[in-house]
C-alpha cells in the first residue's frame, strides 16, 4: 500500500444506523461519512436486528459516502428460554444475543469477495466475529467502543431494589464485564469515546493501541437559526425509550423532579419526545406535560423549545444528543453522569442538576435571567463547533489507522 492510497475500511455495526435519531445511528453514520471526507474508501455492514429493525431502502439519501451497504437479518430479542439457559454458563447473555449464523455467513461471503485494510467494530458486541475476520482477512481491527458496556449495567444495578431483579441484573453484569475486558485485547487497536474510558481500558488491562475519537456531528445540519418562540419556557426531552438509561432517567424526572417543577411554575411546559415510545408513557397524565412519540425531525424538536433535558442517572460514554442541543444553541439541563464524556462546563454551556433543589434553582435561574439563554446557547455552539466536529474525528482517526497498517506492513 502506497503512503497515499486511500485506505479501505468495513465497518460494522449491531443496527441498521438509520434514521438518525439515536445517538449511536449518529455516531455510526457521523464516522463512516468522516472517514470518506478524509480520504477513505467505507463499506458498511449493519445488523437488521428484530428489536430495531428498518424497513427502508439500503441506501437513503443520507447514505451516498458508503461504497457498499450490505445487511444481514439477526434475531436478538430476548428470548425466555435462552435466558434461563444462560444462567448456567459463563458467557455473557448480552454478546450471545448478537451471535447469528446467517450474519456469520454474510460477514464471511464479504470477506471473501472484497479486502480491506481496517474493519472497524461497532461496539464490542460485535467482537464474537473476530476469529471469522482473522481467518478471511488480513485486515487490521479495531474496536470503536461507544461506552463502558458493564458500566452501564454496573449504574443499573445500583439504582435497582434490593430482590431477584437485582441479582439477575447483577449476575449478567458481572459476566459482561469479564467479558468486556477480555474481548478488547483480541483487537488491533481501540477506539475509544473519551479519555475517561481509554483511561478505564488501561486500568482493566489492555495494553494495545488506543486512540480517543468523541461522537462528532456534521455541523451542516445544525446551523438554523435559533428560534425565539412565544417568551414562554419549555422543556424538551427526547430519547430512544427502548434504552434503559433513558426509561429510568425519565422515570425518575416524571416522579421526583417535574411534579414540584410544575407546582412552582405552572406555565412551564414538557414536551417528550422518542422512538418506541411505551404504552405506560403514552397513558400517563403529566400536568404541563405532551408525549409526542416518534416525531418527524428530531432537530425541529429540539429547536422548538428553549430548555432541553437529559436527566440520566445511569448510562456511559457520550451522549449525542446532548451534543446536539448544544450544537442548536438550546440549554442543555443534565446530570453530572450525563456529562460524562464531554468538556463542558457548569454554568457555562451547560447546566448540570443532580437533585430537585439543583434543577430548582437551574430553572428559576433561567426565569429570573432571560438573556441567558442566549448566552448559554451560543456558548454551548461554539464548544461544539471547536471541539465535536465530526470532520476533525474522521481525519484523526484516519491517520491512526495509516500508522496501525503501516507498522503491519513494516
Amino acid at each position: 500500500m502506497s503512503k497515499n492510497a486511500p485506505l479501505t475500511i468495513l465497518q460494522i455495526s449491531k443496527k441498521f444506523p438509520f434514521p438518525l435519531k439515536d445517538g449511536e445511528s449518529i455516531a455510526i453514520h457521523s464516522l463512516g461519512q468522516s472517514l470518506v471526507q478524509a480520504g477513505a474508501r467505507v463499506d458498511l455492514l449493519a445488523m437488521n436486528t428484530l428489536r430495531h429493525w428498518y424497513d427502508g431502502p439500503l441506501r437513503p439519501a443520507s447514505f451516498t459516502h458508503y461504497h457498499q451497504v450490505d445487511m444481514a437479518m439477526v434475531d436478538n430479542r430476548i428470548k425466555p428460554i435462552s435466558a434461563l439457559r444462560n444462567l448456567f454458563t459463563s458467557d455473557s447473555y448480552h454478546i450471545e444475543r448478537f451471535i447469528s449464523d446467517p450474519f456469520a455467513q454474510k460477514l464471511c461471503s464479504i470477506l471473501k469477495d472484497r479486502s480491506y485494510d481496517i474493519i472497524q467494530l461497532e461496539t464490542i458486541y460485535l467482537t464474537p466475529y473476530i476469529p471469522i475476520i482473522r481467518n478471511h482477512s488480513q485486515a487490521k481491527i479495531c474496536v470503536r467502543t461507544h461506552n463502558l458496556e458493564h458500566e452501564i449495567w454496573e449504574r443499573i444495578v445500583a439504582n435497582t431494589p434490593l430482590g431477584p431483579k437485582r441479582w439477575y441484573l447483577r449476575h449478567l453484569t458481572d459476566k459482561l464485564a469479564r467479558y468486556e475486558k477480555h474481548a478488547l485485547s483480541e483487537a488491533d487497536m481501540v477506539a475509544a469515546i473519551s479519555e475517561r474510558d481509554l483511561a478505564s481500558f488501561r486500568k482493566f488491562g489492555y495494553t494495545g493501541k488506543g486512540v480517543v475519537c468523541p461522537i462528532g456531528l456534521d455541523l451542516t445540519h445544525y446551523d438554523a437559526p435559533a428560534r425565539s418562540g412565544d417568551g414562554q419556557l419549555s422543556i424538551s426531552f427526547i430519547g430512544s425509550l427502548d434504552w434503559m438509561p433513558n426509561i429510568e432517567g425519565l422515570k425518575w424526572f416524571l416522579q421526583d423532579i417535574w411534579p414540584a417543577l410544575h407546582r412552582e411554575w405552572p406555565a412551564l411546559q414538557l414536551h417528550i419526545a422518542g422512538r418506541n415510545t411505551p404504552s405506560w408513557l403514552v397513558q400517563t397524565s403529566i400536568p404541563g406535560g405532551t408525549v409526542h412519540g416518534e416525531v418527524p425531525e428530531a432537530i425541529t424538536f429540539i429547536q422548538s423549545h428553549p430548555i432541553m433535558i437529559v436527566p440520566l442517572r445511569s448510562g456511559s460514554g457520550m451522549r449525542a444528543k446532548i451534543l446536539e442541543g448544544m450544537a442548536l444553541g438550546k440549554v442543555v439541563i443534565t446530570t453530572s453522569l450525563g456529562l460524562e464524556g464531554i468538556n463542558a462546563t457548569d454554568g457555562r454551556e451547560v447546566l448540570i442538576a443532580d437533585d430537585l433543589a439543583r434543577f430548582r434553582e437551574q430553572i428559576r435561574f433561567l426565569h429570573q435571567n432571560p438573556d441567558q439563554l442566549a448566552v448559554l446557547g451560543a456558548q454551548a455552539k461554539e464548544l461544539v463547533q471547536r471541539e465535536y466536529n465530526s470532520a476533525q474525528m474522521g481525519q484523526k482517526l484516519l491517520l491512526s489507522y495509516r500508522e496501525v497498517r503501516a507498522n503491519a506492513l513494516s
